[in-house]
């Protein structure tokens, strides 16, 4: 058979798994619309690549599977929602703060779809600036006495990666359980060999999601986006910052890194823990079993009341989305959001563009640059639709900014590591903070006026005037979008 025959072969045959694969996009995979044609257009018109990069991008993830673990494990949190649900149902449930009730239905919701327990009387700290997030996770860890968990997408092998190694690697010889999670995919490029001396002194390491076959991993679409970090169960941080130089503002091509995260003391750390259980007994084979000591008794030194909110491919509803257009559409005067990635679907566009049709102020803050090409420009195709309804609209020129807050009209607001996106609604898996204390959203607004100062407004006028190859770039990358 001539090497012709064989090629006409090959194509012929992938071409007939292109059409039953096409097939089975349309028919037996639950997609919205948009996926589904952005797929479909892949599958078409680049064949052969296009059935490569679904393999790798566009599988769903089963989600019998994980059901089966999340549903076992979640059997220690399950008494605590029932009584709060009925109680919420009755109308006796016994708010701290009476600012909190106004937001019960919010507080419903979340409980229900996601046993996002209302924890109250919370101290939060808030960080803007990496150096001072990372000095003060590093002094809770030297003061452990029990255990030390973190969840991260990225961990770097650089100098504050190694600093913090460093540091764990003591606390294990010092006889605190250590255990590490990170994402196999977001930190891809951690050396095989970099956790050695922390495994060595007695420390656990896990990989979400790791390539079965080497540089091969066909789970890539699905990535646990987290970052979590408890300490004795007692100390809790949750929010945008991975492990990296970069996070500290030592990268040459992103500046300064603004991004928020949170430092809570208090019982929301219980739901910071579950969800790091739940995670942990997913990816390692030792499990942790619910112990006494990993939820110690926390005295009540705060005002603030919050849910830890999860959503991911493990998830019946898109919970933190839903959470998201719950508070643009609690808003009465205005609505202040910072993400690095603006890609909402119809759901959430179309409550931002209500909520500014109907005379609330939405404000939207974004990166200057990009750290992904083609998830910028989609971005600003976005943001398009939302200067033509009347927002306003902010580029951040003082570094990159990578936070993912929402704030309505001073009272309430949503910390986390859930972007604006179709990918962190429904492929990764999230976790956000919904926080229900004035004094502390009107921090973070007065931090998005801070933040304005080192922006600037773009006008749908100028918006207008972007030279055709800029428009030629959001075209594609919208018509991607659903698959980014």
């Amino acid at each position: 058979m001539t090497f012709a025959a064989i090629s006409t072969a090959v194509i012929s045959i992938f071409l007939i798994l292109n059409i039953v694969l096409a097939g089975f996009v349309v028919f037996l995979e639950r997609r919205d619309a948009g996926a589904t044609w952005a797929w479909l257009l892949v599958l078409f018109f680049i064949p052969v690549v296009g059935f490569v990069l679904y393999l790798i991008f566009g599988q769903n993830l089963s989600r019998k599977k994980i059901f089966e673990w999340k549903d076992k494990r979640k059997i220690g949190i399950m008494e605590i929602t029932d009584t709060q649900i009925n109680m919420l149902r009755n109308g006796d449930f016994p708010f701290h703060d009476n600012k909190t009730a106004q937001f019960k239905d919010l507080v419903y919701m979340l409980l229900v779809n996601d046993s996002a327990v209302l924890t109250q009387d919370n101290s939060v700290d808030i960080f803007t600036d990496g150096n001072e997030k990372f000095q003060a996770l590093m002094n809770d860890i030297r003061g452990a006495k029990d255990h030390v968990h973190l969840v991260y997408y990225i961990m770097r092998n650089d100098r504050l990666g190694n600093e913090l190694l460093s540091l764990l690697v003591e606390k294990a010889k010092q006889g605190v359980e250590v255990r590490v999670l990170y994402d196999a995919m977001g930190s891809r490029r951690l050396p095989r060999k970099f956790f050695r001396p922390l495994i060595d002194a007695g420390g656990k390491v896990s990989a979400f999601f790791p390539a079965i076959i080497p540089h091969l991993n066909l789970q890539v679409n699905y990535r646990n986006h987290r970052k979590l970090a408890i300490i004795d169960g007692a100390v809790g941080y949750i929010g945008g910052f991975n492990i990296g130089d970069e996070y500290l503002g030592l990268n040459k091509r992103f500046g300064y890194w603004r991004d928020t995260h949170l430092k809570i003391y208090g019982k929301a750390v219980f739901a910071m823990q579950t969800r790091f259980i739940l995670d942990w007994n997913q990816a390692s084979s030792s499990k942790i079993n619910y112990e006494d000591r990993l939820f110690p008794e926390i005295e009540a030194v705060g005002d603030t009341d919050v849910q830890i909110v999860s959503s991911g491919p493990d998830s019946e509803w898109e919970q933190i989305k839903y959470g998201y257009i719950k508070l643009i559409n609690s808003a009465k005067d205005y609505i202040l959001i910072q993400t690095p990635y603006f890609i909402p679907d119809s759901s959430v566009l179309d409550a931002l563009k209500i909520a500014v049709l109907s005379g609330v102020d939405v404000r939207l803050m974004i990166p200057n640059k990009p750290d992904h090409p083609f998830v910028y420009w989609a971005t600003y195709s976005n943001v398009g639709e939302l200067l033509k309804a009347g927002a306003k609209v902010y580029i951040y020129e003082n570094g990159f900014i990578h936070a993912k807050t929402m704030v309505a009209d001073g009272k309430i607001a949503s910390v986390g590591t859930a972007n604006i996106d179709v990918r962190s609604f429904r492929l990764n898996f999230e976790v956000n903070a919904f926080l229900y204390d004035q004094e502390l959203v009107e921090e973070l607004v007065h931090i998005f006026e801070k933040d304005v100062t080192l922006s600037r407004e773009l006008t749908y006028e100028q918006y207008l005037q972007r030279p055709k190859v800029i428009r030629f770039k959001e075209s594609v990358s919208r018509l991607l979008s659903p698959v980014l």
